[in-house]
């Protein structure tokens, strides 16, 4: 079903500041510095307060964001909340989900008169185009008087004891920007084409907090025998299991091995050397539907009767493996049932994932137990916060990634705006 949901009039958006490069000085300073102009950081600064200053390396801002949702960005889950996240502290990310929810940000979107509409499973589009959630946001920005720096290259963050030196370089030239507040908002290490790297994760460790194991998250599985190769493209409702976490959406065969939103679902859930389970048949029973048609059609063939309830091309493919020998009418009770129970825990243990190359998200990251649930504000080094991808909090496929952007932005932009207040 599709609910298209038209917006109000757009707003008219103001000029959005961006330094030109003949403006680069030896120091500047601002109240606080973004690192990042995605998702999170657009949000951040939207939030912050005045003297805000957002940098990224890129050419333009919210790159993911214009990639995402094959270009209309899935920017949220009608049903996001906690329980929509993997983190090593379950409770952390619930005071900022609460505070800003989705119901927020489409009332933002809204305003804008940005069009959108439910595609599946609670999850929101954009019925144009992902650039209108980047415009948006932009207009945000500079409503709130925040100034935008591209191809910027961070040299170095330092902390004098009074608040943040950030080198950096832009068109061959450095500069030392100086801040009191200082915001990590440059994601993980997914999609490193796009420019992604774990400089969050060095600074962290720079001002004294933890970060955990990283790894590729919400990504297609790999089997070194190309044992899917035959019928790439071929796609089928499944339901997936692992580590006691099941997901019922399609699965799809690839050259490489499978992938499909219940595979990237179930991606972060599994730990290497682990089989998971796929239940081919997530609504029906197999066996009393072969069982029934034993008595009517006994004569034919196992495969091809098979073939009328799962893809042909599967069947054919799987036939040796999964033992379809004989006709109908050979089946016992017994052995019908051991097939069936085979292809509704069908077990299958891939050899790895396509790594962050192809990854939507990052697992792990900058832990949590060392910042503040409701600011996002380092509990040890004041004036530096992290927010997004950054840290170790990840949603499932389908918007929740994007409504933490949202949530955990808000929050220390919000914080950061009160902090400024006499």
């Amino acid at each position: 079903m599709q609910i298209a949901i038209q917006g109000a009039a757009p707003l008219p958006p103001p000029p959005l500041t961006r330094t030109p490069t003949s403006a680069i000085c030896a120091t500047m300073a601002y109240e606080t510095i973004i690192l990042g102009a995605g998702a999170a950081g657009m949000m951040c600064a939207a939030h912050a307060g005045p003297r805000t200053l957002v940098l990224d390396h890129a050419k333009a801002a919210g790159e993911k964001i214009r990639i995402s949702g094959g270009g209309r960005c899935n920017f949220t889950n009608m049903y996001a909340g906690p329980e929509n996240f993997l983190s090593a502290n379950r409770h952390f990310h619930k005071s900022a989900l609460s505070r800003y929810t989705q119901w927020d940000f489409i009332d933002l979107i809204t305003r804008h008169g940005i069009a959108y509409h439910e595609k599946t499973l609670g999850q929101l589009f954009c019925d144009n185009s992902a650039k209108d959630i980047i415009a948006m946001l932009q207009h945000e920005m500079a409503r709130a008087g925040a100034t935008l720096q591209l191809e910027t290259t961070i040299i170095a963050v330092r902390h004098d004891g009074t608040g943040f030196q950030v080198e950096t370089e832009r068109a061959g030239q450095r500069a030392t920007l100086s801040c009191r507040n200082l915001v990590l908002a440059t994601g993980g290490k997914s999609i490193p084409k796009m420019g992604a790297t774990g400089l969050a994760y060095d600074i962290a460790r720079q001002f004294g907090l933890t970060v955990s194991e990283t790894r590729a998250g919400l990504v297609p599985f790999t089997f070194s025998d190309d044992r899917f190769k035959a019928i790439s493209g071929l796609a089928h409702p499944v339901k997936v299991s692992a580590s006691g976490t099941s997901f019922e959406e399609a699965m799809l065969f690839t050259h490489r091995g499978l992938s499909g939103p219940a595979i990237l679902q179930i991606s972060s859930y599994w730990q290497q050397g682990q089989p998971i389970s796929v239940n081919l048949f997530p609504d029906s029973d197999p066996y009393e539907v072969l069982r029934t048609r034993r008595q009517e059609y006994g004569r034919r063939n196992l495969t091809t009767e098979l073939a009328t309830l799962l893809p042909a091309r599967l069947v054919e493919h799987e036939a040796t493996r999964w033992g379809l020998v004989g006709n109908l009418a050979d089946q016992s009770d017994v052995a019908l049932r051991a097939l069936c129970d085979k292809l509704q825990n069908w077990q299958l243990t891939p050899s790895g994932t396509e790594g962050y190359r192809t990854a939507e998200v990052t697992l792990g990251g900058i832990d949590t137990d060392g910042l503040n649930s409701k600011t996002m504000e380092s509990k040890t080094m004041p004036g530096l916060y992290v927010i997004g991808e950054a840290m170790d909090v990840t949603g499932w496929l389908g918007g929740f990634n994007f409504q933490w952007a949202w949530s955990s932005g808000w929050a220390a932009g919000v914080a950061i705006a009160q902090s400024q207040r006499p």
